[in-house]
Formats: C-alpha cells, structure tokens, sequence
C-alpha cells in the first residue's frame, strides 16, 4: 500500500521493486461479462482549470470513452467531500495545501478544497460517454476520514461496498482507469487486488500527480501487490 509519508520522498529504485511494467499478452485482452471498467474520479477538480488539476488529465477521456464500449460493466467514482473536509488544509490553521499531518488513522496529505459535494467541480467531466456506466462509487463523503481506494477508506475500516457489489455480479477482473494514477488509482488497484480481483491498470488511460517520486512508487506497489499493467492497444476493442 502506498504510504503517505512517502509522499514527499524519492522513490526506490524502480527495477527493484520487480515490476516488469506490462503485462505479457499473446494477443489483444478481451473483456467478458465477467470483467468491469473502473472510472476513477475523472471530475473536473482533477482536470485543467481545477482547484487540484492533474497535468493532461483530460486526454484520459477519449482514451476512457474508446474502451468503454468493449465493456458491459462500467463503474465510476467520484470525490465527494463535505465543506471543510479534514484532508483540506483550509481546515487546519496555518497549514497550507501539500503539507502532511498526522490524524488518527495515520498521516494526511493536505490538499487544496476541491470535489466539495454540489459543486460543479465535483461534477463527472461532460465529456465522458458511459452509456453502460451501472454504479458511481462516491467516496470521502465522511468529514473525519479521507478516502482514496474506491474500495476501502483511508482508516482501512471503512467500506464503500463495491467490492461486495462486484462479487454479488460475479465480476472477478478489473481493468482500472482515471485520475491520479499515483493516489486513487493505486489504492484502488492495490485494495482490489488484495479483495482477491484480477487487476489491470491501463497506463495511457490514466494520469499522475507525480510529487517526488510518487508515480514511480505508485507503480512499485502496484506491482507488488500483483497489479499487471498494460495499455489500452493492449484491450481488444468493440468493432
């Protein structure tokens, strides 16, 4: 799991963490009723022009719709943050945002306020075209607990109940998409992969923070934890 007091650290040395960085396909994966796209968090806080904007965060989106249509199960996640939410720094005085302090469940990185509940910046991007999107996953609507995995919150307590829905539909394989690679996308991959999912993490359909080493160590854990990745050529798609 990534640990957030690494946030602001140099990553470890990428080859030794065993990740061969793509996973080894003969030819094109294709999806099945039993395989589901995982949307993460593409709002427009996290695109251009957002509070907490990811760079090039929106070229995830024609990536996100082309793959849509080879998928029967999509899921979507979104932020969504109640007023004065204790990962804001504006909550905590004379703190700024990309600080870190230490809560109860463990350390925060401090963010700039952004996917407050209702506003248009937690809104899901116009853009998107999920016609068979079933289920949008809201996440860090507790105001005492931030919230990353679109599985489990940050005290490692709290479930959303997606993995329980998945498990219900007989879906047993993820294919993880969106915003931040190095944050929700991780701890979402990590988290399913430790519920007992196969997980994929398609590279070009995603886009990190990158702070210091983070993405790099994003990636380190993921592989760790059994997480293959691949890119979206690598996905066979709807004729």
């Amino acid at each position: 799991m990534i640990d957030r007091r690494l946030f602001f650290l140099g990553a470890s040395t990428f080859a030794a963490a065993g990740f061969s960085g793509r996973a080894a396909a003969a030819s094109a994966i294709k999806p099945d009723k039993a395989s589901a796209l995982i949307v993460v968090d593409v709002q427009n806080c996290f695109l251009p022009g957002g509070s907490l904007a990811v760079k090039d965060g929106d070229k995830v989106i024609p990536v996100i719709n082309r793959l849509a249509k080879s998928f029967d199960n999509v899921v979507c996640t979104q932020d969504w943050h109640t007023p004065g939410h204790v990962s804001f720094a504006s909550a905590h005085p004379g703190k700024k945002p990309f600080e870190t302090i230490k809560l109860p469940y463990g350390d925060q990185v401090l963010w700039p306020d952004h996917c407050v509940q209702g506003t248009d910046g937690a809104a899901l991007s116009r853009d998107l075209d999920l016609p068979r999107a079933q289920l949008v996953i809201r996440k860090g609507y507790h105001p005492d607990v931030d919230s990353y995995s679109a599985l489990l919150e940050a005290d490692k307590k709290t479930k959303t109940g997606l993995a329980s829905y998945l498990k219900e539909r007989r879906i047993g394989t993820l294919f993880v998409t969106g915003l931040a690679t190095d944050f929700c996308v991780a701890w979402t991959a990590i988290d399913a992969r430790k519920a007992g999912f196969n997980v994929y993490v398609i590279e070009d359909a995603c886009r990190g923070i990158d702070a210091n080493g983070s993405l790099a160590k994003a990636w380190a854990d993921m592989g760790k934890a059994g997480v293959k990745k691949i890119q979206s050529g690598d996905v066979a798609t709807a004729s």
